[in-house]
């Protein structure tokens, strides 16, 4: 079906703060629409707003035809206790929601309630739409070929491991057949295989997109118009013609908004100064005219006030033109993470060894691997979800128990480490004191720090498990920061994060002059960060 949706003036508070403001677009058919922001703007709350989910305080969403299919498929997999692989991926579709519809008002119908005849057909052209009828078939092959086995469709989500669950994430969109896509970060955790996918489902889209995301390639590769959302203003701009030209639109609109703001403030100070000038003449002009009064020469008299209106209406002048020079706001800086990674004496020259190393969980092998990590290298682990990567990186750690060989990890080694799942601040207690139980800062330092990372007073007493997934990666960076660490492990760190610390961890990497271990998916960040030395691991 050919739908598009619209928004006109959709604004969103939460309490006192003001989080979209008058932002108004046009999902077409076959838009490609990125939209970005920093962390916490409102980017996933648009989205919600326009699935429905959340009603703005002003503004519409107006879906034409109204019958058509929106889905939305938000940045977390949220698994439920006893729900299946299967019923999750009928859940995330559609499918089992139009399932249900078509049961009650089939019910309906044979009940012969009024109007149950219209309910019903268009329950069944929705189901129809969203592809019930072949889905399990669909959901095999396309599970298959993700390689997740048939078996696991069955299977508790609670009991699929990271990497599966990411194929799954992927699996519920290959299978959606709506109209609408909303899709907040689709990339995070998938390997270059399962973006490459998503990428050629997307561009086969005949229906309208609008996608969250931070990966840089993703957005040069999908979207042909960018929608950003102001962190001041809380209003969106749209530029058209993909992510390139957006980068080029943003760089002229800043450079024109500078030269503007110069001209205003030059302009203005030159004025102020000339009024300043000529209300002093006047002043002083009006001085002599009254200090002379007593002079019986009225041509004198005469010509000395005639002087002093002069000036007085230079003055007003001046005045008139400072009225009329229309007010330029100075172009305000963005936020900046401005990170650094505490550096602490090196270590020995062999940081970690795994030698002839097997790790075993369940059916899942890894091994034998013989590696050594020396001081100061700078080592990329890559290979598709499911290959080993955290697991290696776990095991050379000596955090998982081997089935053979031997680890061994160097004396003075420091770690920082920044996992895939964020499991630091996953607890249920708030995030200043598992902030500190890591640190050695007093409140008040780690609060200050904390606000560094845009974690201010509405964060700190929040409980960590609460926080959204930026939050918490922006907390677990501010570990790096405060901790003097000599081996910084990186699982996936560009995940959840926005595009400025994004490239703010990228100069932090330049800097550092420790040993790095990094995984990552991320085409944009292993292009930027030197390395020494690629680890790949075979599927």
């Amino acid at each position: 079906m050919s739908a598009s949706l619209l928004a006109r003036g959709v604004a969103v508070s939460f309490g006192a703060r003001t989080v979209l403001h008058d932002v108004g677009f046009l999902v077409a058919p076959g838009s490609r629409i990125g939209v970005i922001g920093p962390n916490g703007v409102g980017k996933s709350t648009l989205l919600r707003v326009l699935a429905g989910e959340v009603v703005p305080d002003a503004g519409t969403v107006t879906l034409s035809p109204p019958t058509a299919t929106v889905g939305y498929l938000p940045q977390e997999t949220d698994r439920r206790p006893d729900e299946s692989l299967a019923g999750l991926l009928a859940r995330r579709t559609g499918v089992a929601a139009a399932q249900h519809e078509l049961d009650r008002t089939a019910e309906a119908l044979g009940r012969e309630e009024p109007g149950s005849d219209v309910a019903y057909g268009d329950a069944l052209d929705r189901y129809l739409g969203l592809g019930g009828p072949d889905f399990e078939a669909r959901a095999a092959a396309v599970c298959a070929d993700l390689g997740l086995p048939a078996h696991l469709l069955d299977l508790g989500t609670e009991a699929l491991s990271g990497g599966q669950l990411a194929r799954a994430s992927l699996a519920g969109i290959l299978l959606s057949r709506y109209d609408v896509f909303l899709l907040d970060e689709p990339t995070n955790d998938l390997d270059f295989d399962g973006l490459d996918r998503l990428e050629s489902f997307l561009g086969q889209l005949k229906g309208g997109l609008v996608v969250v995301s931070h990966d840089r390639a993703f957005l040069e590769r999908t979207v042909t118009s960018v929608l950003e959302i102001d962190e001041f203003s809380h209003d969106a701009t749209e530029y058209r013609g993909g992510w390139q030209a957006y980068l080029e639109a943003r760089s002229t609109a800043r450079r024109h908004a500078e030269e503007a703001y110069d001209l205003y403030a030059t302009t203005k100070e030159s004025l102020e100064d000339r009024a300043r000038r000529q209300r002093q003449w006047a002043a002083n002009a009006s001085f002599q005219a009254r200090k002379q009064a007593t002079d019986n020469d009225k041509n004198a008299r005469g010509f000395k006030v005639n002087r002093t209106e002069k000036q007085a209406a230079k003055v007003r002048q001046t005045e008139r033109l400072l009225e009329r020079l229309g007010e330029v706001d100075e172009p305000r800086e963005a936020w900046r993470l401005n990170l650094s990674i505490g550096s602490a004496p090196r270590s020995g020259d062999v940081v970690a060894r795994l030698s002839g190393a097997v790790v075993e969980r369940g059916t899942f092998r890894l091994g034998p691997i013989d590696l050594e990590v020396g001081w100061a290298e700078r080592l990329a682990i890559v290979g598709p979800n499911g290959s080993g990567k955290t697991t290696l990186l776990q095991s050379l750690l000596g955090r998982l128990p081997l089935s053979e060989g031997s680890q061994w990890l160097g004396p003075g080694v420091v770690l920082g480490e920044l996992d895939q799942a964020r499991r630091v601040f996953r607890a249920d207690r708030p995030l200043l004191d598992v902030f500190r139980e890591q640190t050695t800062l007093s409140p008040t330092d780690a609060r200050k720090l904390l606000a560094k990372f845009r974690l201010g007073a509405g964060q700190v007493h929040e409980r960590a498990a609460r926080l959204s997934p930026g939050e918490r990666t922006r907390a677990e960076l501010a570990l790096l920061m405060a901790n003097e660490v000599n081996c910084l492990v990186l699982d996936e760190p560009t995940n959840h994060l926005d595009l400025p610390a994004i490239e703010q961890l990228e100069q932090a990497l330049e800097t550092y002059a420790g040993t790095l271990l990094l995984v990552s998916h991320d085409r944009r960040l292993l292009d930027a960060v030197r390395v020494t030395r690629t680890l790949t691991l075979p599927g």
